[in-house]
């Protein structure tokens, strides 16, 4: 990564130029047997065309608060970086009543229709599929995210030195992101190559920052595990094996 990168989609942007082919976010749900795996360039795909909806139909603006309330997930990480793309704080588990919009999964709808914005809602089915009857109030992100745009430009440039991400009662802005992550990179042991495997939720920094921010500022990958405790221990060993996993993060 660049010693320039003063935000995560900064970072993303590095490592497309670096090595766009290789695995960014590889996910598994243990609960529902899913597997996804997204290189660099899938991943920034997604980031754009959710930075697009963010920009364009949902009219968000630097220092909109987005109140994100979803598991770990590769849905959620695409959603976080899509954030910092447009300039939108990105508010982990926030109050929606107090946030300009609200990106919420299946199982928090009637939290976040106290959200008086726009609401979008994830179904967090495999490889992204819709829900079978859309929620009232809800743009479903399934049905509006493919025909966004494959580029991405911000209306207005993003300041790293405004706030990018709350999370467990702690602000960060886009350039103090960043240097935590590389801090927890080189706490975790990842360098360029590495692959760690997080269980852990996204909930908290060290979650986030094992799941998503440490590796993409360190040059290395992630398997990111929903639902793990449905795992036998027995199979996590042969996952850490298969998947070429370096650290562990439980």
């Amino acid at each position: 990564m660049n010693a320039t990168d003063r935000t995560p989609a900064d970072l993303l942007r590095s490592a497309l130029a670096a090595d766009p082919a290789r695995p960014l976010v590889t996910f598994y749900d243990d609960a529902t047997g899913e597997r996804v795996e997204l290189s660099v360039a899938t991943f920034a795909n997604w980031v754009a065309k959710t930075a697009n909806l963010l920009q364009d139909d949902l009219a968000a603006a630097p220092g909109d608060r987005l109140a994100l309330l979803l598991p770990a997930h590769w849905q959620t990480a695409v959603w976080l970086v899509a954030c910092s793309s447009v300039g939108v704080l990105a508010d982990v588990g926030g109050d929606p009543a107090g946030a300009d919009l609200v990106v919420s999964g299946p199982g928090t709808l009637e939290e976040a229709r106290a959200c008086t914005g726009e609401r979008v809602a994830l179904a967090l089915r495999p490889l992204g599929g819709r829900f079978p009857q859309p929620p009232a109030g809800f743009a479903d992100y399934a049905v509006e995210v493919p025909s966004q745009g494959d580029r991405f430009a911000p209306y207005a440039p993003v300041d790293p030195d405004e706030p990018a991400l709350a999370v467990g009662g702690r602000e960060l802005t886009g350039a103090q992101l960043v240097e935590q992550a590389r801090a927890d990179a080189a706490r975790l042991g990842l360098g360029p190559g590495e692959r760690i495997l997080s269980g852990l939720p996204y909930d908290t920094w060290e979650g986030l920052a094992a799941g998503l921010y440490a590796p993409l500022a360190a040059g290395a990958s992630v398997v990111l595990c929903r639902n793990l405790d449905a795992l036998a221990p027995e199979d996590l060993d042969k996952r850490r094996e298969s998947e070429r996993v370096t650290v562990t993060a439980l």
